[in-house]
């Protein structure tokens, strides 16, 4: 298939820059086969059964944007350059691997302070990205990224407006636990506890498990042929407890529903056999196009997605190409809001 079989036209007024509160109270596409519905989140627990099982991803988003000044000596004096950094993801000796912009001002052996405590030299440079080895580790680099770091809203918020003080609730799951994520996920944004405990009083369960999302979420695909794209790898588990559940449920017949894309290609990356599932944990780069074959998710609750994404493919492999269009179609129509902050949809193939 071709880039162009994902794309639509959006209006731009309809790309959300902040979420709605109360957090349940986003609109949200209900579509079950070809019947479209239009709803709102709170209504899951009248929409959803008694034995149906929901799998949230409870990574933790770290503030992962910095922005710090490189000293360097010249032939005139002393100068500096302001530096914009966003960590992608952690190295196995505790150095970082990170975006910087403008990355042309950044050379081997520099130096980026960030705050009076906080300061990291560049240990690795490629055509797009660095390693920077921080002079702290542990507890203190966590504490010291909370105080100077920002959250890292995808391009299309940050390119509107800065993070603020607010992002830093609104960019967080009420669940978020295990730290390491650099991207929200973002379908699990609409909960709040009320949500959850009228969930569990109607027999709907949960299953945690953990995908840290990466910066490669927002990157866009380059290829004409989809087939030619390569997944950024993130990392994730599925406990044995979460694992259990997902086979008790199916072998109760109640339905698995992924909260969220990331959630969605952590448990099918981990089935064994059509509706079996066991432990897992490592890096997964799993590409979702139409043509796969699900073995078990039974549905999906999903934001609205951008234009020729990984996650158009994905949701377009579970519904079906024509059936996604008609959905965005009726999205569109109706004004839903876009993207991260925007409304949610809850897709069922069948």
């Amino acid at each position: 298939m071709k880039l162009s079989d994902f794309d639509f036209d959006l209006p731009e007024d309809l790309i959300a820059t902040r979420p709605v509160r109360p957090r349940p109270a986003a609109r949200m596409l209900l579509a079950q086969g070809d019947v479209f519905s239009d709803r709102h989140v709170q209504d899951l627990p009248d929409i959803l059964r008694r034995g149906d099982l929901l799998v949230i991803n409870t990574t933790r988003v770290i503030p992962a944007r910095l922005t710090g000044q490189r000293p360097r000596n010249s032939a005139q004096g002393p100068v500096s350059a302001k530096i914009e950094v966003t960590l992608i993801e952690p190295c196995p000796d505790g150095s970082w691997r990170a975006l910087a912009k403008p990355l042309r001002k950044l050379a081997m052996g520099d130096d980026v302070v960030f705050t009076d405590s906080l300061q990291a030299q560049v240990v690795e440079k490629t055509a797009e990205d660095v390693v920077l080895r921080f002079n702290m580790d542990g507890d203190a680099f966590d504490h010291a990224l909370d105080v100077a770091g920002q959250m890292p809203l995808p391009p299309y918020i940050a390119g509107r407006r800065a993070a603020d003080a607010r992002d830093r609730d609104d960019y967080q799951t009420v669940f978020a636990r295990d730290r390491g994520a650099v991207a929200a996920p973002t379908a699990s944004l609409h909960f709040d506890t009320d949500l959850l405990d009228g969930l569990r009083a109607n027999g709907v369960r949960f299953a945690e498990v953990t995908l840290h999302v990466g910066a490669g979420t927002f990157l866009p695909v380059k290829t004409d042929d989809i087939r030619d794209h390569k997944m950024h790898a993130e990392w994730g588990q599925i406990t044995p407890s979460a694992a259990k559940a997902i086979m008790d449920t199916k072998a109760a017949g109640g339905r698995v529903i992924a909260v969220g894309t990331t959630a969605l290609r952590l448990i099918e990356t981990a089935a064994t056999a059509p509706g079996e599932i066991g432990p897992w944990s490592g890096k997964t780069d799993i590409f979702i196009t139409p043509g796969f074959r699900f073995r078990i998710a039974d549905g999906l609750m999903t934001n609205f997605h951008l234009p020729k994404s990984t996650l158009m493919m994905l949701v377009s492999a579970l519904m079906g190409s024509g059936r996604v269009r008609a959905i965005y179609a009726h999205a569109i129509a109706k004004r839903y809001r876009f993207f991260s902050y925007g409304d949610a949809s809850l897709l069922f193939p069948d």
